[in-house]
Formats: structure tokens, sequence, C-alpha cells
């Protein structure tokens, strides 16, 4: 290949780790892609050859793209793709300095990560540290990502979001998505106003269900990244199951002899977070005790900094009137004999797909067609049996995005939910990606 064909690749972090997830070097040189750079690294001059920018609409990204252009050009000329929408003022200071190099400028719809066919993440970002000063920022940097994800699915999405939790992220993330969603399909490249399709957005934050990114959950993908260090995908190991299981009665003398016994201090907290789980909130008292006999002392903020999630540690007289997802009996289920623990998340997917989740407890920011109900997703599946890619996308889709981090075993009910219906394709998105080791190390599991 002549270096009159060649071009280079200059890529961020995130966008390296976007290609990385869908893409191998064979394909980009089948497209004259040469070599591959790292925007933020010194690189030699080759003025002879094109350079492709793909990369954030960030100003530390497009500082070092001008760099590159403001005094001696590094390369012959520039097109650049941005992930997603580039604020005005960061464009206006790339067209200052270095218009005449640039051949193309364009954004596209791609600041998300597929990590498999139905779930994907978006860059992440603290919102639940209490002293956050740029929580507002993040949520407008969440919101313009769902809203790339939806027009690369081509779905104008009713919004809805969980009520009256303890934070109210929720609510502000879903009126920012239906604001972007409106704004973007206003200014399609088409110059028509795309109406709403048949899916559904529901937005919900990590304390609808603390309990799912805490378990062992039973499931080969689950439980191999949570017990073993996992790399490139790749580890083989031998599963022993025993599905015969008693429900708890005392909580505190199942978890007593966990704590006295040996065990490593990730799998005793983990142990002292379900108890508290489970009683919605403890005493200051017991608290103190159950930290004393994990030695956790100086570092309680394990089990404390919990109630940033807007998960209830200590019970209040507040706390009674408290109402808990209630849950659907899967006790006959072969799963659930497995594992005896279903995910939240798994409840709230079928109820939207039946067309069954309270108004009350599930506004809508927006809504989709009336066609989206109950009756089309029964009477679609009694007709139609198919389930390629194609046969699921002539159907509704349901889009469930988690602030605060998505669990293997919730990744996993979106594919069982869209098996078990047909005619509803699941998509499932995150900030992140939990572990339950990763929970108390949360930089494992950046993007």
């Amino acid at each position: 290949m002549s270096n009159l064909s060649s071009q280079i690749l200059i890529l961020d972090q995130f966008t390296t780790r976007l290609l990385s997830s869908c893409c191998k070097m064979s394909n980009l040189m089948s497209e004259g892609i040469t070599i591959v750079e790292d925007l933020h690294k010194n690189r030699e001059p080759v003025p002879e050859m094109k350079a492709i920018y793909f990369m954030r609409p960030t100003a530390m990204c497009v500082d070092a793209f001008i760099n590159d252009f403001k005094l001696k050009p590094k390369y012959k000329a520039a097109y650049v793709f941005f992930t997603d929408y580039c604020p005005d003022d960061l464009f206006d200071k790339m067209k200052k300095n270095c218009a005449k190099h640039i051949k193309v400028c364009k954004e596209i719809n791609v600041s998300f990560l597929p990590l498999e066919a139905q779930v994907s993440v978006v860059s992440f970002s603290l919102i639940y540290t209490p002293n956050s000063q740029d929580r507002d920022q993040t949520l407008e940097t969440i919101a313009n990502q769902i809203v790339t994800l939806c027009a690369t699915l081509d779905e104008y999405p009713g919004v809805r979001y969980k009520k009256d939790s303890a934070l109210d992220y929720g609510n502000k993330l879903a009126e920012l998505v239906d604001n972007k969603l409106a704004r973007h399909y206003e200014l399609d490249d088409n110059s028509k106003k795309k109406g709403k399709t048949q899916a559904q957005l529901l937005i919900v934050d990590r304390a609808l269900d603390p309990v799912s990114p805490i378990l062992h959950e039973l499931t080969y993908q689950a439980m191999a990244y949570d017990l073993i260090p996992i790399k490139d995908n790749n580890y083989e190991y031998k599963l022993n199951d025993d599905a015969e299981g008693q429900k708890v009665k005392d909580p505190m003398r199942t978890l007593l002899p966990v704590l006295l016994h040996p065990h490593d201090t990730t799998d005793k907290i983990r142990a002292v977070l379900l108890y508290i789980f489970s009683l919605n909130g403890t005493t200051a008292e017991n608290l103190n005790k159950l930290i004393q006999h994990v030695k956790i002392e100086d570092e309680s903020g394990y089990i404390l900094n919990w109630k940033h999630l807007g998960v209830p540690i200590l019970s209040t007289p507040s706390m009674l009137s408290f109402r808990k997802q209630p849950r659907k009996d899967r006790s006959d289920k072969e799963t659930y004999n497995v594992s005896r623990w279903t995910p939240v998340i798994k409840d709230i997917m079928e109820d939207a797909v039946e067309n069954k989740l309270e108004v009350k407890d599930w506004p809508y920011q927006s809504e989709c067609p009336s066609a989206w109900n109950g009756s089309r997703a029964v009477s679609a599946r009694q007709k139609h049996k198919g389930s390629s890619p194609d046969d699921l996308r002539s159907g509704s889709r349901l889009i469930l995005f988690v602030l605060g981090g998505v669990s293997y075993s919730e990744m996993r009910c979106a594919y069982e939910v869209t098996h078990a219906n047909k005619s509803c394709e699941v998509i499932i998105g995150s900030t992140h990606i939990l572990t339950p080791r990763g929970l108390f190390n949360i930089e494992e599991d950046k993007p």
C-alpha cells in the first residue's frame, strides 16, 4: 500500500477502547489505515499523510488536535470525527486556529461502549459522592451519551424514570435526555422533525436494587468475574451447584458465624451489607458492632458510603414508610433453583414490556406512541416466533439505563426477557460494569 492512499488514525483513550470492542487492526488496514496513534502522546510528524482524528469533543482533545496544526502541521490534512455533539466554543476554537487544515468535521453518535449485543456503557464519572462539584456537568455528559445510543439505534423513545428515589438524579437525567433527544431529532440531516418511535427508555438508579451487585451469582460469566481475575475474557472454571436451600429466618444468627470465621474481609463486608439491605437499615449500635466484628473501623466507608446512593443503612423513623419494590414469585423457575435470587431489574423489564409499570411510580417525562402496550407485545409473541436480530428489530425496544453501575446478572436479564418476549428487544446501559469486588476498588471497572 502506497503512502498516497494510506492514512493515520489518531484516537483518544475512550475511542481506542471503543474501536477495540468492535474491530481489529486488519479491519482498519482494509480501509487504508496503516498507523494508529494516541492523540495525547508525542508523535513524529508525517506531513505527506492524511490524518483521521476520532475523539471525544472535550477541551483536552481539541487542544491536542490544535497543537498538531497550530505552528507546523504534522499531517497533510485532518479529517475530524467527534463521538457526539461538539460545544460551540470548542468548534469555534478549532475553526479559528486551524480551519484550513480541516477537510471534514463531523459529529457521529457513538459515545458509548458496546460491550455486548444488548449491553453498553458510557464514560464513567462519579455522581454519588457527597461533595461532587461537577454533578450537574456529569449528568449532562451522561445525557449526551444516552442520546447517542438512542440515535445509533434510530430510536426516539418515550422517557420514564423511577419516582421517590432517595436521590433525584433519575428525574434530572430523564429531563435532560428528553430535551436533548428533542433537539437532536429537530436538527437531523434530513431537516425533518422525527416523531416518537415504538420504544421506551427507563432510567433507574442503583438504589433500586443494591443486593444484586453484592451477591455471589452462580451463572458462569458473573461468577467468573466475581471470584477470579479475568484477562482477555478467558478462564476455565469447573462449577459444582447445590440447589437445596432454605429461607433465612434469623439473619443475625446466620451472619455471626460468617463474621467469626476467618473468611476474606471482602466477603465479610458483603455479608454485612446483605444483612443491612434485608432489614432496610439497622441501628447505629448494631452497625458499630458489625464493623468491629469485621475489623474495618478505619474503612467503615465500605458500608456507610452506600447511603450516598440512597440505600438505607441506618434505620430511622422515616424509613418505616419506605416501600420496597414488590417481587415476583419465581420459586418454580429452574434458574431460581440455581441462584435463589433474581435481580429486581428483571421484574422492571417484564412489567415494562407488559405495560404494567404504575404511572405513579414510573412517571413519564415524555410518552412514546400509544401502540406500545401489553396487547401489542402479547399478540406479536403469539404470531411471531423468530429470534434473529432482524426479527427483533421489527418489534419494540426497551432501553433501560442504570445510574451507578450494572452487574453481570442484570445484563443477563436483558437477554432473558428479550428471548421470552421475541417482539421486544431489551437494551441495558449504565455508567460502568459492577463486580462484587470491584465495588470495593472502583478503579477496576472504569471504562
